[in-house]
């Protein structure tokens, strides 16, 4: 029952979150403050990770052909669909989750454990409006991110498997270029903008109804960041079945 009854204390946070908006003036400075923390803030760890985890997928790809009936290309045509259709878009997600998510379940925690998030209800301030919708806007462009993220991990490939003699430039290029479906692209973007609202909203869930003190704030950031993952791995599933299948 307590899920049951969670489950639909989040969907009406998510309703409320779009009623009696902030003033325009306010909600502005709270969108770009927003966008600074989770988007900006976030591109330094994506880019190293992405750019390392792509050498190491065109690496691994690269010593499990040994038969040399195998074309060369191969290394970054795997390269490619591993990074376009599941890592961008799936790890570094949870890897955001992490991120991301902790710092937002940890602030609007804080908040609640402040009595600030009382005193903005007290103004008459829709609290909800004020503190998610930001982090919703923002995290509009997080399909940005996963581009750079994307678009990191094949440059990695590529010096991964140039520099260690697995490939040349030539043939990790056509690989790249090989049986190319632009649908993919697509697929990626549409998973990217399913998991940037799940990244705005469960963390802030967690945060907003937390219950307690200082230590309760740490207990919320954990289990939000595993039901934030929980919730992305399954979407991942029914968005494949649907979108590919």
């Amino acid at each position: 029952m307590l899920y049951l009854h969670n489950i639909g204390t989040y969907f009406l946070m998510i309703v409320e979150m779009f009623r009696k908006p902030t003033k325009w003036g306010v909600m502005k400075q709270l969108i770009l403050k927003d966008i600074d923390d989770l988007i900006i803030g976030s591109l330094g760890i994506v880019a190293f990770i992405s750019f390392f985890v792509g050498g190491v997928v065109a690496i691994q790809t690269a010593l499990n052909i040994s038969n040399p009936l195998i074309p060369k290309n191969l290394v970054g045509f795997a390269t490619r669909q591993s990074i376009v259709l599941e890592f961008g878009p799936t790890f570094i997600s949870i890897i955001m989750a992490g991120k991301v998510g902790s710092f937002i379940t940890s602030s609007i925690g804080t908040m609640r454990v402040t009595e600030q998030i009382d005193a903005l209800e007290v103004m008459g301030i829709n609290s909800l409006n004020y503190l998610v919708f930001p982090k919703f806007i923002s995290l509009l462009l997080y399909p940005f991110v996963i581009s750079i993220a994307m678009f990191l991990g094949i440059v990695g490939g590529m010096i991964a498997s140039v520099y260690g003699g697995f490939s040349t430039a030539e043939d990790y290029i056509a690989g790249i270029q090989l049986d190319f479906k632009p649908f993919h692209v697509a697929y990626a973007f549409i998973k990217t903008s399913v998991f940037a609202f799940i990244l705005a909203t469960i963390p802030s869930f967690h945060g907003f109804y937390m219950k307690g003190g200082a230590l309760e704030v740490g207990k919320a950031s954990t289990t939000s960041f595993v039901w934030t993952s929980v919730v992305i791995i399954l979407l991942n599933y029914l968005l494949t079945q649907m979108l590919l299948s």
